[in-house]
């Protein structure tokens, strides 16, 4: 690999370059479901929620569900906003991470059920705000009522975060517990310039 490549200026730079390590990230990407498979030969059937394999079910959800995320927002991103054809996109970097995600959930859900396992219901809603937020950004851009949104990658990701923050506040303040305290609304840092 030569010197020029190692400069990562861009979220496409940075796209090339985990495209360029293909063969690792296969493999890596192959891990979870593998897990998964093991995991579940290891207990007894009906055993998944009991202690301590819902903790590992929950660490495969994580390690299957962050790339996978990643994978479907720059996928989404790609296919709705820049109209690039996917045809021409890395296969391992935009479709591979979701389908690790998705076999790696199946196989995890014949196992154990969602419920028992630790801190997937902080992933769903996770999943929740962002698909929404990504609705919401897409709604925007295409029905042309956006000042600033310029089409760029950093600027759909700021307005994304915005959007996102508004909604995690709002879902918060209307589900609260009644013990639980009220938080402020999400407000712009003073210097943004």
């Amino acid at each position: 690999m030569s010197e020029q490549q190692l400069y990562i200026t861009s979220a496409r730079d940075l796209i090339l370059l985990a495209g360029s390590y293909s063969r690792l990230l296969i493999f890596l990407l192959c891990i979870p479901p593998l897990l998964a498979l093991v995991l579940r030969l290891l207990h007894k059937q009906g055993q998944g929620g009991e202690s301590p394999w819902n903790y590992f079910y929950s660490l495969l959800v994580y390690l299957a569900c962050i790339p996978g995320l990643l994978s479907a927002v720059l996928t989404a991103y790609v296919l709705f906003f820049t109209n690039e054809n996917l045809l021409d996109v890395s296969l391992v970097v935009y479709f591979i991470p979701i389908l690790s995600m998705t076999i790696t959930l199946i196989l995890i859900q014949q196992s154990v059920s969602f419920k028992l396992i630790p801190g997937f219901d902080r992933l769903s809603g996770l999943m929740v705000m962002i698909s929404a937020a990504f609705v919401i950004v897409l709604a925007l851009s295409r029905t042309r009522i956006w000042l600033f949104f310029g089409g760029s990658i950093y600027t759909f990701f700021a307005l994304a975060a915005v959007i996102f923050s508004f909604i995690k506040w709002g879902v918060y303040m209307a589900f609260r517990r009644r013990g639980q305290p009220r938080k402020d609304m999400p407000s712009f840092p003073d210097n943004l310039g």
